[in-house]
């Protein structure tokens, strides 16, 4: 039960921190490779403050880690706690895919 709490928690953090475009954009900015904040500050509208906070729901999220090298802050994209999504997504997939195959039965069923 404590283990599952857990799981739903990084989940509620993943999917909020997926929840905003600019979130989504870093992710794929990081995912070419580690970038300062700077650097992933550069192509949003937003301020370097603005673009600090989106990465703390990152690193909330497990998402990204952080590296202090005077004053850098280098940021590295940890895709890992994406699989916990993918496997949430895909448990309900397959409950809707089962869904709609037994609604086309039952329509071809009914027509006949």
């Amino acid at each position: 039960m404590v283990e599952q709490q857990s799981e739903d928690l990084n989940l509620d953090a993943i999917f909020k921190a997926l929840g905003h475009p600019t979130r989504r954009e870093i992710l794929e900015q990081l995912a070419d490779g580690p970038e300062s904040v700077s650097e992933l500050a550069e192509p949003h509208d937003v301020s370097l403050a603005a673009v600090s906070k989106h990465l703390r729901v990152l690193e909330d999220a497990d998402l990204l880690d952080v590296e202090e090298d005077g004053r850098v802050r280098r940021c590295h994209l940890d895709a890992a706690p994406l699989s916990d999504v993918f496997g949430w997504l895909t448990r309900y997939r397959v409950l809707w895919e089962d869904r709609f195959d037994a609604l086309a039965d039952h329509l071809e069923n009914d027509d006949r």
